[in-house]
C-alpha cells in the first residue's frame, strides 16, 4: 500500500514539473520552480497575534519569561519600560498561564505631584519615574527600610546587592521591549532611577552616558560619572534652552512654551529635579484620582449630565428593530410616490 502511494505521489510530482516548464522561443525551456505549493499552504501556521502585529519579540520574551522547574512556579519580576509620545511608563510584573501580572506601576505623568510639571519624556523624567516605581515595590513589600538605595546622587556604578543585609534586595530584570539598546537611550535613566531607588537588576554601564569603550585591544575602557549625572539632572535640557533663548527667541518659545508657562528656565532645572528626588523617597505611595460625583440621566438618545453638559449618543438597537426601520422607511418612500401619482 505504502509503495502504491509513493508511486502515486512521484506520478503527481512529475505531471506537476512538467506543468512548469515555460517556452521562450522555439528551442529554449525554463523550469519555474513553485516553492508555495499546495503542500505549503496545507502546513502554514499563523504567526502569534502580537507578533503579526509587531508588538512581541517572543524569542526575547521566552528568555525574559522562562523559569527553572525547580524554582516550584516562583515569580520572575520583570522591569518593563515604555515611551510614549508624551510620558513614561515602568511596571513591575510577572508572567503568568493567564498574561502578565502588574504588581506596581509608576507614570512620568504622576511626576507633577512631585513638583516636575513639565518636561515628562526626557532622560530626567526616565530616572525620576524609575525610582519612584522602584521605591513603591520595596515599600509595598514592606523592604524600604531595609533597601535605602543610593541617596547621594553621582552617576557612579551602584550595586545594592554588593551591601551585606540579613536579606535578599528585590530583584527583577529589564524588559525594553522593541525598543533599539542604543547607547545613552533614555531606557538607562529609568534602569539606573530603579538602580539607585534599591532595587537588584543585572546590569553593566556600557549603554550608560558617559561609557566610553576601549580604542584599542589592551587598554580599559572609561565612565565618565559626572557626564552621567549631568543627564539625570537635564543639564542637556538647560544648554539646549540657553542656546535657543540666544540665537532663535521665536523658536524658543514655540519648544519651550509649557516651560515658560511653569516659569522654569534652564538654571531652575537641577533644583527643580533634586526636590523631585526627595519627595518621591519621602512618598512615593500612589494617590487615585478623586472621583467626581456626576450622575448622568438619559432620555432616547439625549444625555444630560448633572454638571449642565448634554450629549447625544446614539442607542444601539436590535437586528429586528433595524429591519422594521428599514420597512418604514421604504414603506413611507412608498406612500410618497404613490400620493405624486395621484396628483398627477
Amino acid at each position: 500500500f505504502g509503495s502504491r502511494v509513493t508511486r502515486r505521489r512521484r506520478g503527481d510530482a512529475a505531471r506537476h514539473a512538467s506543468s512548469c516548464f515555460v517556452g521562450q522561443g522555439r528551442g529554449k525551456m525554463a523550469f519555474v520552480k513553485v516553492l508555495k505549493n499546495n503542500s505549503y499552504f496545507k502546513r502554514f501556521q499563523v504567526k502569534p497575534r502580537r507578533r503579526r502585529e509587531g508588538k512581541t519579540d517572543y524569542r526575547a520574551r521566552r528568555k525574559m519569561v522562562r523559569q527553572d522547574k525547580n524554582k516550584f512556579n516562583n515569580k520572575k519580576y520583570r522591569l518593563v519600560v515604555r515611551f510614549t509620545n508624551r510620558r513614561v511608563i515602568c511596571q513591575i510584573m510577572y508572567a503568568t498561564i493567564r498574561g502578565d501580572m502588574v504588581v506596581a506601576q509608576a507614570t512620568s505623568t504622576e511626576l507633577t505631584k512631585y513638583g516636575v510639571p513639565v518636561g515628562h519624556k526626557n532622560y530626567a523624567a526616565a530616572y525620576c519615574t524609575g525610582l519612584l516605581v522602584a521605591r513603591r515595590i520595596l515599600k509595598k513589600f514592606g523592604l524600604d527600610e531595609t533597601f535605602k538605595g543610593k541617596e547621594e546622587l553621582d552617576g557612579e556604578d551602584y550595586h545594592v546587592e554588593d551591601e551585606e543585609n540579613d536579606q535578599r534586595p528585590f530583584k527583577c530584570i529589564l524588559d525594553v521591549g522593541l525598543q533599539t539598546t542604543a547607547v545613552g537611550h533614555r531606557m538607562w535613566g529609568a534602569l539606573k532611577g530603579a538602580v539607585d531607588g534599591g532595587l537588584h537588576i543585572p546590569h553593566t554601564n556600557k549603554k550608560f552616558p558617559g561609557f566610553k569603550p576601549a580604542e584599542e585591544k589592551g587598554q580599559e575602557a572609561e565612565y565618565d560619572a559626572e557626564a552621567h549625572k549631568e543627564k539625570i539632572f537635564g543639564a542637556h535640557v538647560k544648554e539646549y534652552m540657553e542656546m535657543l533663548e540666544e540665537e532663535d527667541p521665536t523658536k524658543y518659545e514655540a519648544h519651550f512654551a509649557k516651560f515658560i508657562a511653569e516659569d522654569i528656565n534652564g538654571e531652575k532645572l537641577e533644583e527643580m529635579y533634586t526636590e523631585a528626588h526627595e519627595k518621591i523617597r519621602e512618598d512615593p505611595e500612589f494617590e487615585p484620582a478623586e472621583k467626581k460625583d456626576i450622575t448622568h440621566t438619559r432620555s432616547e438618545e439625549q444625555i444630560t449630565s448633572s454638571d449642565g453638559t448634554e450629549h447625544v449618543r446614539c442607542k444601539k438597537i436590535t437586528l429586528e428593530q433595524r429591519r422594521a426601520k428599514v420597512a418604514e422607511k421604504i414603506a413611507a418612500a412608498q406612500a410618497k410616490l404613490m400620493e405624486e401619482d395621484d396628483d398627477e
